[in-house]
Protein backbone atom coordinates (compact mmCIF):
# COMPACT_ATOMS: atom_id res chain seq x y z
CA UNK A 1 0.00 0.00 0.00
CA UNK A 2 1.37 3.43 -0.96
CA UNK A 3 1.51 5.84 1.96
CA UNK A 4 1.03 9.59 1.81
CA UNK A 5 4.73 10.07 2.51
CA UNK A 6 5.65 7.87 -0.47
CA UNK A 7 3.27 9.83 -2.72
CA UNK A 8 4.67 13.15 -1.51
CA UNK A 9 8.23 11.94 -2.09
CA UNK A 10 7.30 10.75 -5.59
CA UNK A 11 5.76 14.12 -6.49
CA UNK A 12 8.82 15.91 -5.15
CA UNK A 13 11.17 13.77 -7.23
CA UNK A 14 8.99 14.29 -10.31
CA UNK A 15 9.19 18.08 -9.95
CA UNK A 16 12.96 17.89 -9.50
CA UNK A 17 13.33 15.72 -12.61
CA UNK A 18 11.19 18.11 -14.69
CA UNK A 19 13.18 21.12 -13.50
CA UNK A 20 16.44 19.30 -14.26
CA UNK A 21 15.23 18.39 -17.75
CA UNK A 22 14.34 22.01 -18.51
CA UNK A 23 17.74 23.15 -17.25
CA UNK A 24 19.51 20.62 -19.46
CA UNK A 25 17.43 21.74 -22.44
CA UNK A 26 18.55 25.31 -21.74
CA UNK A 27 22.18 24.15 -21.56
CA UNK A 28 21.98 22.47 -24.99
CA UNK A 29 20.28 25.54 -26.46
CA UNK A 30 23.02 27.79 -25.12
CA UNK A 31 25.69 25.42 -26.38
CA UNK A 32 24.18 25.47 -29.86
CA UNK A 33 24.29 29.28 -29.88
CA UNK A 34 27.97 29.49 -28.95
CA UNK A 35 30.43 30.34 -31.72
CA UNK A 36 34.15 29.56 -31.70
CA UNK A 37 36.65 31.58 -33.74
CA UNK A 38 37.99 29.61 -36.70
CA UNK A 39 35.36 26.89 -36.37
CA UNK A 40 32.08 26.90 -38.25
CA UNK A 41 28.89 25.49 -36.69
CA UNK A 42 25.36 25.05 -38.12
CA UNK A 43 23.41 28.26 -38.47
CA UNK A 44 20.07 26.76 -37.44
CA UNK A 45 19.82 25.50 -33.89
CA UNK A 46 16.36 23.98 -33.86
CA UNK A 47 17.48 20.42 -34.88
CA UNK A 48 19.87 20.25 -31.89
CA UNK A 49 17.19 21.70 -29.59
CA UNK A 50 14.61 19.17 -30.82
CA UNK A 51 16.97 16.26 -30.25
CA UNK A 52 17.84 17.62 -26.80
CA UNK A 53 14.14 17.96 -25.93
CA UNK A 54 13.52 14.31 -26.81
CA UNK A 55 16.56 13.26 -24.76
CA UNK A 56 15.50 15.35 -21.76
CA UNK A 57 12.03 13.82 -21.95
CA UNK A 58 13.60 10.36 -21.76
CA UNK A 59 15.68 11.47 -18.77
CA UNK A 60 12.49 11.67 -16.70
CA UNK A 61 12.64 7.86 -16.53
CA UNK A 62 16.37 7.67 -15.84
CA UNK A 63 15.90 6.58 -12.20
CA UNK A 64 13.85 3.53 -13.19
CA UNK A 65 15.53 2.61 -16.50
CA UNK A 66 19.09 4.00 -16.46
CA UNK A 67 20.48 1.71 -19.19
CA UNK A 68 17.74 2.46 -21.72
CA UNK A 69 17.88 6.20 -21.08
CA UNK A 70 21.68 6.20 -21.38
CA UNK A 71 21.40 4.47 -24.75
CA UNK A 72 18.87 7.08 -25.93
CA UNK A 73 21.12 9.90 -24.68
CA UNK A 74 24.12 8.48 -26.54
CA UNK A 75 22.10 8.25 -29.74
CA UNK A 76 20.87 11.82 -29.32
CA UNK A 77 24.41 13.09 -28.64
CA UNK A 78 25.76 11.34 -31.74
CA UNK A 79 22.96 12.82 -33.85
CA UNK A 80 23.69 16.30 -32.47
CA UNK A 81 27.46 16.08 -33.03
CA UNK A 82 26.88 14.80 -36.57
CA UNK A 83 25.46 18.23 -37.42
CA UNK A 84 28.88 19.79 -36.78
CA UNK A 85 28.66 20.95 -33.14
CA UNK A 86 31.69 20.88 -30.86
CA UNK A 87 31.26 18.44 -27.91
CA UNK A 88 31.28 21.06 -25.16
CA UNK A 89 29.96 20.34 -21.62
CA UNK A 90 26.77 22.20 -22.54
CA UNK A 91 26.10 19.93 -25.50
CA UNK A 92 26.98 16.81 -23.48
CA UNK A 93 24.86 17.75 -20.46
CA UNK A 94 21.98 15.26 -21.12
CA UNK A 95 24.44 12.41 -21.71
CA UNK A 96 26.36 13.31 -18.54
CA UNK A 97 23.18 13.09 -16.43
CA UNK A 98 22.27 9.78 -18.06
CA UNK A 99 25.72 8.36 -17.21
CA UNK A 100 25.34 9.60 -13.63
CA UNK A 101 22.16 7.55 -13.17
CA UNK A 102 23.80 4.51 -14.78
CA UNK A 103 26.70 4.73 -12.31
CA UNK A 104 24.35 5.38 -9.37
CA UNK A 105 21.73 2.69 -10.09
CA UNK A 106 23.70 -0.19 -11.64
CA UNK A 107 26.73 -2.24 -10.72
CA UNK A 108 30.26 -1.03 -11.35
CA UNK A 109 30.85 -3.20 -14.41
CA UNK A 110 27.76 -1.88 -16.21
CA UNK A 111 28.71 1.73 -15.45
CA UNK A 112 32.21 1.11 -16.81
CA UNK A 113 30.88 -0.38 -20.04
CA UNK A 114 28.43 2.45 -20.64
CA UNK A 115 31.05 5.08 -19.76
CA UNK A 116 33.64 3.69 -22.20
CA UNK A 117 30.99 3.32 -24.90
CA UNK A 118 29.84 6.92 -24.45
CA UNK A 119 33.40 8.27 -24.58
CA UNK A 120 34.13 6.25 -27.70
CA UNK A 121 31.03 7.30 -29.63
CA UNK A 122 31.44 10.97 -28.69
CA UNK A 123 35.12 11.14 -29.68
CA UNK A 124 34.57 9.17 -32.88
CA UNK A 125 31.56 11.31 -33.85
CA UNK A 126 33.51 14.52 -33.23
CA UNK A 127 36.51 13.32 -35.26
CA UNK A 128 34.47 11.98 -38.17
CA UNK A 129 32.58 15.27 -38.55
CA UNK A 130 35.80 17.28 -38.80
CA UNK A 131 38.96 15.20 -39.29
CA UNK A 132 41.20 18.32 -39.18
CA UNK A 133 43.31 19.22 -36.20
CA UNK A 134 41.20 22.26 -35.32
CA UNK A 135 40.42 22.23 -31.60
CA UNK A 136 41.69 18.64 -31.37
CA UNK A 137 41.93 18.64 -27.58
CA UNK A 138 38.40 20.03 -27.22
CA UNK A 139 37.04 17.23 -29.41
CA UNK A 140 39.05 14.32 -27.92
CA UNK A 141 40.44 14.81 -24.43
CA UNK A 142 37.70 17.22 -23.36
CA UNK A 143 34.75 14.79 -23.77
CA UNK A 144 36.63 12.02 -21.95
CA UNK A 145 37.28 14.23 -18.92
CA UNK A 146 33.78 15.66 -18.84
CA UNK A 147 32.11 12.25 -19.09
CA UNK A 148 34.31 10.93 -16.28
CA UNK A 149 32.79 13.43 -13.86
CA UNK A 150 29.24 11.96 -13.79
CA UNK A 151 30.65 8.44 -13.63
CA UNK A 152 32.67 9.29 -10.53
CA UNK A 153 29.78 11.17 -8.95
CA UNK A 154 27.32 8.35 -9.64
CA UNK A 155 29.72 5.74 -8.24
CA UNK A 156 30.09 7.73 -5.03
CA UNK A 157 26.31 8.06 -4.77
CA UNK A 158 25.92 4.29 -5.30
CA UNK A 159 28.50 3.51 -2.62
CA UNK A 160 26.86 5.92 -0.21
CA UNK A 161 23.43 4.37 -0.85
CA UNK A 162 24.84 0.88 -0.32
CA UNK A 163 26.50 2.00 2.90
CA UNK A 164 23.27 3.53 4.21
CA UNK A 165 21.33 0.39 3.30
CA UNK A 166 23.88 -1.79 5.11
CA UNK A 167 23.67 0.44 8.18
CA UNK A 168 19.88 0.22 8.14
CA UNK A 169 20.05 -3.57 7.69
CA UNK A 170 22.45 -3.91 10.62
CA UNK A 171 20.23 -1.68 12.75
CA UNK A 172 17.16 -3.74 11.86
CA UNK A 173 19.03 -6.98 12.59
CA UNK A 174 20.27 -5.61 15.90
CA UNK A 175 16.73 -4.57 16.79
CA UNK A 176 15.38 -8.03 15.95
CA UNK A 177 18.21 -9.62 17.93
CA UNK A 178 17.52 -7.41 20.93
CA UNK A 179 13.82 -8.24 20.82
CA UNK A 180 14.53 -11.96 20.53
CA UNK A 181 17.07 -11.84 23.34
CA UNK A 182 14.64 -9.91 25.49
CA UNK A 183 11.96 -12.53 24.85
CA UNK A 184 14.39 -15.31 25.76
CA UNK A 185 15.41 -13.53 28.93
CA UNK A 186 11.77 -13.01 29.89
CA UNK A 187 11.04 -16.69 29.27
CA UNK A 188 14.07 -17.77 31.33
CA UNK A 189 13.11 -15.40 34.12
CA UNK A 190 9.54 -16.72 34.15
CA UNK A 191 10.90 -20.28 34.31
CA UNK A 192 13.20 -19.41 37.23
CA UNK A 193 10.42 -17.68 39.14
CA UNK A 194 7.99 -20.54 38.51
CA UNK A 195 10.60 -23.08 39.63
CA UNK A 196 11.42 -21.13 42.77
CA UNK A 197 7.77 -20.61 43.69
CA UNK A 198 7.06 -24.28 43.10
CA UNK A 199 9.88 -25.37 45.38
CA UNK A 200 8.86 -22.98 48.15
CA UNK A 201 5.12 -23.66 47.99
CA UNK A 202 5.35 -27.41 47.44
CA UNK A 203 7.71 -27.99 50.36
CA UNK A 204 6.03 -25.81 52.94
CA UNK A 205 2.51 -26.80 51.95
CA UNK A 206 3.39 -30.52 52.04
CA UNK A 207 4.93 -30.14 55.50
CA UNK A 208 2.01 -28.02 56.73
CA UNK A 209 -0.47 -30.57 55.41
CA UNK A 210 1.33 -33.39 57.22
CA UNK A 211 1.50 -31.39 60.46
CA UNK A 212 -2.19 -30.45 60.27
CA UNK A 213 -3.22 -34.04 59.58
CA UNK A 214 -1.13 -35.42 62.44
CA UNK A 215 -2.45 -32.78 64.84
CA UNK A 216 -6.03 -33.62 63.87
CA UNK A 217 -5.50 -37.26 64.79
CA UNK A 218 -3.72 -36.39 68.06
CA UNK A 219 -6.33 -33.92 69.38
CA UNK A 220 -8.60 -36.56 71.01
CA UNK A 221 -5.80 -38.63 72.59
CA UNK A 222 -2.80 -36.31 73.02
CA UNK A 223 -3.96 -32.71 73.05
CA UNK A 224 -0.63 -31.39 74.37
CA UNK A 225 1.29 -32.92 71.46
CA UNK A 226 -1.38 -31.68 69.04
CA UNK A 227 -0.95 -28.13 70.35
CA UNK A 228 2.81 -28.45 69.88
CA UNK A 229 2.27 -29.54 66.28
CA UNK A 230 -0.06 -26.59 65.73
CA UNK A 231 2.66 -24.26 67.02
CA UNK A 232 5.09 -25.85 64.57
CA UNK A 233 2.48 -25.46 61.84
CA UNK A 234 2.47 -21.73 62.55
CA UNK A 235 6.25 -21.66 62.20
CA UNK A 236 6.05 -23.60 58.93
CA UNK A 237 3.48 -21.26 57.37
CA UNK A 238 5.43 -18.21 58.58
CA UNK A 239 8.57 -19.57 56.94
CA UNK A 240 6.60 -20.14 53.75
CA UNK A 241 5.35 -16.55 53.78
CA UNK A 242 8.88 -15.21 54.37
CA UNK A 243 10.33 -17.20 51.46
CA UNK A 244 7.44 -16.22 49.21
CA UNK A 245 7.97 -12.58 50.11
CA UNK A 246 11.69 -12.89 49.34
CA UNK A 247 11.00 -14.62 46.00
CA UNK A 248 8.28 -12.23 44.86
CA UNK A 249 10.32 -9.28 46.13
CA UNK A 250 12.92 -9.99 43.45
CA UNK A 251 10.32 -8.85 40.91
CA UNK A 252 10.17 -5.38 42.43
CA UNK A 253 12.17 -2.60 40.86
CA UNK A 254 15.32 -1.56 42.61
CA UNK A 255 13.93 1.96 43.08
CA UNK A 256 10.69 0.78 44.66
CA UNK A 257 10.56 2.27 48.18
CA UNK A 258 8.26 -0.57 49.29
CA UNK A 259 10.67 -3.29 48.20
CA UNK A 260 12.47 -3.44 51.54
CA UNK A 261 15.39 -5.72 52.27
CA UNK A 262 15.24 -9.28 51.00
CA UNK A 263 16.34 -12.40 52.84
CA UNK A 264 19.49 -14.07 51.50
CA UNK A 265 18.83 -17.04 49.26
CA UNK A 266 18.83 -20.31 51.26
CA UNK A 267 21.83 -22.61 51.10
CA UNK A 268 23.21 -25.77 52.68
CA UNK A 269 23.75 -23.90 55.96
CA UNK A 270 19.97 -24.12 56.43
CA UNK A 271 19.82 -27.90 56.08
CA UNK A 272 19.42 -28.44 59.88
CA UNK A 273 16.35 -26.18 59.80
CA UNK A 274 14.98 -28.12 56.83
CA UNK A 275 15.56 -31.44 58.60
CA UNK A 276 13.83 -30.11 61.71
CA UNK A 277 10.82 -28.99 59.68
CA UNK A 278 10.51 -32.41 58.03
CA UNK A 279 10.81 -34.08 61.44
CA UNK A 280 7.85 -32.07 62.70
CA UNK A 281 5.85 -33.50 59.79
CA UNK A 282 6.72 -37.04 60.86
CA UNK A 283 9.59 -37.67 58.45
CA UNK A 284 12.78 -39.02 60.02
CA UNK A 285 15.70 -37.55 58.07
CA UNK A 286 19.31 -38.69 58.57
CA UNK A 287 21.89 -36.18 57.35
CA UNK A 288 25.40 -37.44 56.59
CA UNK A 289 28.35 -35.42 55.36
CA UNK A 290 31.48 -37.04 53.91
CA UNK A 291 34.67 -35.21 53.07
CA UNK A 292 35.71 -31.75 54.08
CA UNK A 293 32.97 -29.19 53.39
CA UNK A 294 34.07 -26.57 50.89
CA UNK A 295 32.60 -23.19 50.03
CA UNK A 296 30.16 -23.22 47.12
CA UNK A 297 29.24 -20.48 44.71
CA UNK A 298 25.85 -18.87 45.47
CA UNK A 299 24.13 -20.53 42.52
CA UNK A 300 25.39 -24.03 43.41
CA UNK A 301 24.58 -23.52 47.09
CA UNK A 302 20.99 -22.55 46.28
CA UNK A 303 20.65 -25.38 43.74
CA UNK A 304 21.86 -28.00 46.23
CA UNK A 305 19.44 -26.76 48.89
CA UNK A 306 16.46 -26.67 46.54
CA UNK A 307 17.14 -30.17 45.18
CA UNK A 308 17.29 -31.62 48.69
CA UNK A 309 14.19 -29.66 49.70
CA UNK A 310 12.20 -30.90 46.70
CA UNK A 311 13.33 -34.50 47.19
CA UNK A 312 12.29 -34.46 50.87
CA UNK A 313 8.99 -32.81 49.92
CA UNK A 314 8.24 -35.64 47.52
CA UNK A 315 9.13 -38.20 50.19
CA UNK A 316 6.72 -36.45 52.57
CA UNK A 317 3.92 -36.41 49.98
CA UNK A 318 4.35 -39.76 48.23
CA UNK A 319 6.82 -41.96 50.11
CA UNK A 320 5.33 -44.93 51.94
CA UNK A 321 8.30 -45.07 54.32
CA UNK A 322 8.68 -42.41 56.99
CA UNK A 323 12.46 -42.11 56.73
CA UNK A 324 14.94 -40.55 54.33
CA UNK A 325 18.73 -40.44 54.12
CA UNK A 326 20.50 -37.34 52.85
CA UNK A 327 24.18 -37.81 52.04
CA UNK A 328 26.57 -35.00 51.04
CA UNK A 329 29.94 -36.05 49.62
CA UNK A 330 32.54 -33.38 48.92
CA UNK A 331 34.90 -34.57 46.20
CA UNK A 332 37.82 -32.66 44.72
CA UNK A 333 35.81 -30.57 42.29
CA UNK A 334 32.22 -31.69 42.76
CA UNK A 335 29.55 -32.09 45.39
CA UNK A 336 27.64 -35.37 45.29
CA UNK A 337 24.16 -35.38 46.82
CA UNK A 338 22.04 -38.44 47.44
CA UNK A 339 18.50 -38.42 48.88
CA UNK A 340 17.09 -41.90 49.53
CA UNK A 341 13.66 -42.97 50.68
CA UNK A 342 14.06 -46.19 52.64
CA UNK A 343 10.43 -47.33 52.24
CA UNK A 344 8.45 -48.99 49.49
CA UNK A 345 7.01 -46.31 47.27
CA UNK A 346 3.31 -45.90 47.04
CA UNK A 347 1.66 -45.87 43.68
CA UNK A 348 0.95 -42.30 42.67
CA UNK A 349 -0.61 -41.41 39.32
CA UNK A 350 1.64 -39.58 36.88
CA UNK A 351 -0.79 -36.65 36.82
CA UNK A 352 0.09 -35.64 40.37
CA UNK A 353 2.18 -32.85 38.87
CA UNK A 354 4.84 -31.36 41.10
CA UNK A 355 5.50 -34.34 43.23
CA UNK A 356 5.14 -37.08 40.69
CA UNK A 357 8.13 -39.26 40.21
CA UNK A 358 10.22 -39.01 43.35
CA UNK A 359 8.08 -41.00 45.67
CA UNK A 360 6.67 -43.34 43.12
CA UNK A 361 8.06 -46.45 41.71
CA UNK A 362 8.12 -45.01 38.24
CA UNK A 363 11.38 -44.08 36.66
CA UNK A 364 9.84 -42.02 33.97
CA UNK A 365 10.66 -38.82 35.78
CA UNK A 366 7.51 -37.00 34.83
CA UNK A 367 6.12 -34.10 36.82
CA UNK A 368 7.33 -30.61 37.56
CA UNK A 369 9.26 -31.69 40.67
CA UNK A 370 11.84 -33.83 38.90
CA UNK A 371 11.79 -31.49 35.91
CA UNK A 372 12.61 -28.53 38.14
CA UNK A 373 15.42 -30.43 39.90
CA UNK A 374 16.98 -31.41 36.58
CA UNK A 375 16.74 -27.86 35.30
CA UNK A 376 18.42 -26.55 38.43
CA UNK A 377 21.23 -29.09 38.18
CA UNK A 378 21.83 -28.40 34.49
CA UNK A 379 21.75 -24.63 35.01
CA UNK A 380 24.97 -24.79 37.08
CA UNK A 381 26.68 -27.46 34.99
CA UNK A 382 25.62 -30.50 37.01
CA UNK A 383 23.60 -33.64 36.44
CA UNK A 384 20.72 -35.37 38.21
CA UNK A 385 19.35 -38.90 38.20
CA UNK A 386 16.22 -40.22 39.86
CA UNK A 387 14.61 -43.64 39.93
CA UNK A 388 13.50 -46.56 42.08
CA UNK A 389 16.07 -48.53 44.07
CA UNK A 390 16.53 -52.25 43.42
CA UNK A 391 15.74 -53.06 47.07
CA UNK A 392 12.76 -50.71 47.28
CA UNK A 393 12.26 -47.03 47.76
CA UNK A 394 13.36 -44.17 45.58
CA UNK A 395 16.65 -42.34 45.16
CA UNK A 396 17.64 -38.95 43.81
CA UNK A 397 21.34 -38.39 43.09
CA UNK A 398 23.01 -35.31 41.69
CA UNK A 399 26.55 -34.18 41.03
CA UNK A 400 27.17 -30.44 41.13
CA UNK A 401 30.38 -28.50 40.52
CA UNK A 402 31.69 -26.57 43.50
CA UNK A 403 31.52 -23.44 41.37
CA UNK A 404 28.87 -22.80 38.76
CA UNK A 405 29.90 -23.41 35.15
CA UNK A 406 27.21 -20.95 33.99
CA UNK A 407 26.56 -17.28 34.89
CA UNK A 408 24.99 -17.00 38.33
CA UNK A 409 21.22 -16.77 38.26
CA UNK A 410 19.70 -13.53 39.52
CA UNK A 411 17.75 -15.47 42.13
CA UNK A 412 21.03 -16.68 43.69
CA UNK A 413 22.15 -13.11 44.30
CA UNK A 414 18.88 -11.99 45.87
Amino acid sequence: MTTSLDRATGRHRGLVDVATGLALLGCVTLGALLRFPGYSQPQEQWPAVAIAAATCLALLRARAHPRTVATVAMAGTVATLAQGYIPTPLMLAPLMLALYWVAAKTERRTARVFGLAAMAVVVISAMLDNPTTDMLLLRTVGPVLWLLLPLVGGSRARLRTAYLESVQARAAYAERTREEEARLRVAEERMRIARELHDVVAHHMAVANAQAGTARHLVPIRPEQALKLLDELTVTTSAALIELRATVGVLRQSGDPDAGSLEPAPGLDRLPELVSTCASAGLDVVLTTEGEPRPLSPGVDLTAYRIIQEALTNVTKHGAGRGADVRLTYARTRLLISVTNDGTAAAVPQATGAGAGTGTGSSSGSGFGLMGMRERAHSVGGDLRAGPRPDGGFEVTTALPLHSLAPEEPEAAA
